[in-house]
């Protein structure tokens, strides 16, 4: 069948009235779109899920100066390959990479409940990692092009929804598992979810394949991952492990520049690029991408140390804490769904993207200013207003990056933007460790210094969110959109 195509129009609109209607999908679009949305949760949620089970698995493990890495080499491997999905998706298709990649992430998710020793854990998670690398991002591809773009917003939002639910929820479901069936079972856990979803998503998704028989770009996936390695370990361990000043942190830094600028120089000569140069061409993205990337960052740094700060605070278990975050989660769940509906029929990304980005910074005031005895009633509003500021934004930047790129760029800007989204957490999650030890430097490790500290590291929230809101301000009005999508074979 015939490929439509639609003239440009602007990014942040639906397409106009009269405007053909994209094509039908292929295939049962109900049953793919839930195989879809269980591989995303399964890959946000073992972002989370098992901080709460950290100690238990030292416990039972040894090896406590090291348990941090698996949370971290999950986090890299997911990170630096999610990109590099995206590419190979548009040669191999959307349905043959995702059933291959969550069955890596299957593989892993056994291998990392049967661990005897730290290392295999931490081995586990990085092949756990590198299949989920793709949970998150073909989905977010795949609908975009399974829907209709008037109801992309209107999608997105719902998946913008199950990742906070996720996000949020993944410490009480960890703290949950963990205290009747063993940390073992977080991972074991997986092992029918995926096969469902795999069930599912090869049953019911038929998407075309985008085409193209240039290779992956290995070496642009190489030199992007090298960079990002290096960056994230200059976050994790600048301050902590190493003083700033030392040989092994300017060494990280300047590795990090260098393979960045030999990423860009690839790019530009590469046949098939990881991330095409021309994509920074469109103004739309020039924006989209950085405020998705500083999006990133507010959500790590807050999602990692709001449980903790219930628990230190409030003297909750975690599975209390995790139930305590309902104010946050449920305005971010409906705010998220609600706004996408409406943006869909509107078409009016701006608007909705600059409140979000306001309230985000009066959420990260208020919650700078708790104080020991903070009644949590008057914490639960706060939690609500950030949860909306973060629910107007998470997936309507995607949306806008996505509209902004043509059919043949969909799969790299998506790509791009989920990657960079997720590069984003992990710095915010490293940063804000690296406030905290600061906050807690010589004092003792006690809930009430940790809950006198969690609001100053929060604080450094409100100038992040300011400058979101400059950058969402710079999103032009009008740009080329890719109007409508491949038709299946």
């Amino acid at each position: 069948m015939s490929r439509e195509v639609s003239p440009a129009v602007d990014a942040t609109a639906t397409p106009q009235a009269g405007a053909p209607e994209e094509p039908a999908r292929g295939g049962n679009v109900p049953l793919a779109t839930a195989g879809l949305v269980i591989g995303m949760l399964l890959s946000v949620l073992d972002q989370t899920v098992v901080a709460i089970a950290l100690p238990d698995m030292a416990a039972d493990l040894g090896g406590m100066d090291a348990i941090g890495w698996v949370v971290t080499s999950y986090v890299l491997a997911s990170t630096t390959t999610g990109a590099l999905y995206g590419r190979i998706s548009d040669r191999f298709g959307r349905r043959a990479v995702f059933v291959a990649a969550t069955v890596v992430f299957i593989a892993g998710s056994a291998l990392c409940g049967a661990a005897q020793s730290v290392p295999q854990l931490v081995a586990a998670r990085t092949l756990q990692g590198v299949g989920a690398g793709a949970l998150f991002v073909l989905p977010t591809i795949a609908l975009s092009e399974l829907y209709p773009q008037r109801l992309r917003s209107r999608i997105q939002g719902f998946t913008g929804g199950i990742f906070a639910l996720a996000g949020v929820g993944g410490p009480l479901a960890g703290g949950m598992i963990t205290d009747t069936a063993g940390w073992r079972w977080i991972f074991y856990i997986n092992l029918p979810l995926g096969l469902f979803s795999v069930v599912l998503v090869t049953f019911a998704l038929r998407l075309p394949r985008a085409g193209g028989g240039a290779g992956a770009d290995i070496a642009g996936s190489v030199l992007v991952t090298g960079a990002v390695v290096s960056l994230l370990l200059v976050a994790e361990w600048g301050g902590r492990a190493y003083p700033w000043t030392s040989g092994v942190t300017l060494a990280l830094m300047g590795t990090f520049v260098v393979l960045l600028a030999l990423f860009v120089w690839w790019e530009r000569r590469a046949a098939s690029p990881l991330i095409p140069p021309r994509l920074f061409a469109d103004p739309a993205l020039r924006v989209a991408l950085p405020a998705t990337a500083l999006l990133g960052v507010l959500l790590g740094g807050s999602i990692v140390y709001l449980p903790t700060y219930l628990q230190a605070a409030y003297d909750m278990s975690a599975t209390q804490a995790g139930l305590a975050l309902n104010p946050y989660v449920i305005p971010f769940i409906a705010v998220s769904a609600v706004a996408g509906a409406r943006i869909g029929a509107s078409g009016r990304f701006k608007p909705y993207l600059l409140a979000g980005s306001a309230v985000a910074v009066l959420g990260f005031a208020l919650l700078s200013r708790l104080e020991p005895g903070t009644a949590y009633a008057l914490l639960a509003v706060e939690l609500g207003v950030l949860g909306v500021g973060f629910g107007l934004l998470l997936q309507n930047l995607v949306v806008v990056a996505q509209n902004a790129a043509s059919p043949a760029d969909l799969a790299a800007t998506t790509s791009a933007a989920v990657s960079v989204r997720g590069l984003g957490m992990s710095l915010g999650v490293a940063i804000s460790g690296s406030l905290l030890t600061r906050e807690l430097q010589g004092q003792a490790q006690s809930p009430e210094a940790m809950a006198a500290a969690i609001p100053e590291v929060l604080a450094w929230g409100v100038p992040a969110a300011l400058a979101l809101v400059a950058l969402v301000a710079l999103l032009p009005p009008s740009t080329g959109s890719s109007g409508a999508e491949a038709e299946p074979a």
